[in-house]
């Protein structure tokens, strides 16, 4: 790897933590084969949860489609924050490997997160699905489930200052952080 630029590289299995830069870093499970071309061999694929000293805990799902999971890494991690992907679902047997945004929506409820930020859809085509689609159907669903306002679609580039963590479950200071697409 360092002939990659990596001065350090750290391998984990699901559920396992490590620390750098003053976070804490845990490897979640997710639903993909992380394999990414047809020779590519199949292999175990995660997502994770960042968390500082202060409270803030920040969920990427990484490529993933909707499993029970979900009720696990919340119930374990409590993540303040989802980034979760909502593109690449049409064809449904795209939907083995990704969420559509309904079931992005639902993984979030699960998680029992305070805010969602999706990704995973807009800048090219991933599925084929039309481009403005997935952004669309997740707001007409948070809508309908009154969630809208726990949702957040960014721009290219927009910055979001997260909340003080409010939960009442999350026995944790409360502070103030931000984060960038």
């Amino acid at each position: 790897m360092a002939t990659l630029g990596f001065s350090e590289v750290r391998s984990l299995a699901w559920w396992q933590e490590t620390q750098a830069a003053g976070l804490n870093i845990t490897l979640t499970p997710a639903k993909h084969w992380g394999a990414r071309m047809i020779s590519d061999t199949h292999r175990l694929f995660g997502g994770y949860v960042i968390a500082d000293e202060t409270g803030h805990r920040v969920y990427h799902s990484g490529d993933t489609a909707y499993f029970d999971g979900f009720h696990e890494i919340g119930r374990r991690l409590r993540p303040q924050l989802a980034l979760l992907p909502i593109g690449a679902y049409f064809p449904d047997s795209y939907r083995a490997v990704h969420t559509s945004p309904e079931e992005a929506l639902q993984a979030f409820v699960d998680l029992g997160a305070e805010s969602m930020v999706p990704m995973h859809f807009g800048t090219f085509p991933l599925g084929r699905e039309p481009m403005e689609e997935p952004p669309l159907r997740l707001m007409q669903d948070a809508q309908r489930r009154g969630l809208a306002n726990r949702v957040h679609l960014l721009g290219e580039g927009e910055t979001m200052v997260v909340p003080p963590v409010t939960s009442v479950l999350l026995d944790r200071p409360t502070t103030r952080g931000a984060v960038t697409s």
